[in-house]
């Protein structure tokens, strides 16, 4: 049984992890990139209204760090993305007021100023999700919790590459870093 959970919207941030053209179009598991968006939108807009933080994480594709692998996530010869791939989508709902990070790296906290932003407000919590599960999610994930930062996962508002991944991460991995609670869970703990 979870713990009861509330959440101070002033001192929470919503960080949403990748929702850009060329990933919410990915064929990703359990849930669809637009439905991902659909949840993010909704999380955004309940914690915007209540004084919260909303950010939005993008990674800037054509710059992603490729080092040598068995199964690189990108082929070295393969042709850059066009520049749409790396912006949000339009059905996010993002806002002049949001904050906006732009990474190179699969976590959300190495190069950026997400940590500066998040100090900044006061946030002592971080509500997390997007695509993909076991790669930005996670990344951030573990950054956070080095940094000390209280983490919730929404568990329908992240989604993976392969549903084995993200079934294993929300199963064995989250729980020991934070709270696993779905949208309408996150939704009731900020009123």
């Amino acid at each position: 049984m979870p713990h009861a959970l509330t959440l101070n919207p002033r001192t929470t941030a919503l960080v949403m992890i990748d929702l850009q053209h060329g990933i919410v179009s990915r064929p990703v598991a359990p849930y669809s990139g637009p439905q991902v968006v659909a949840q993010a939108r909704t999380l955004a807009d309940a914690l915007r209204a209540r004084g919260g933080t909303v950010v939005w994480v993008r990674a800037l594709v054509n710059e992603i760090l490729a080092l040598p692998a068995d199964t690189p996530m990108r082929k070295p010869d393969a042709p850059a993305a066009p520049p749409q791939a790396s912006e949000l989508v339009p059905e996010t709902g993002a806002q002049d007021g949001d904050v906006f990070v732009a990474k190179r790296q699969w976590g959300a906290f190495y190069g950026t100023d997400l940590e500066q932003h998040l100090r900044r407000r006061h946030i002592d919590t971080i509500v997390l999700g997007g695509i993909a599960t076991n790669f930005g999610v996670e990344s951030t994930a573990r950054a956070a919790f080095d940094r000390g930062f209280k983490l919730v996962f929404v568990e329908d508002a992240t989604s993976g590459l392969d549903e084995t991944m993200h079934r294993f991460a929300f199963e064995k991995l989250f729980g020991i870093m934070g709270h696993v609670r779905s949208t309408q869970e996150t939704l009731a703990a900020l009123a």
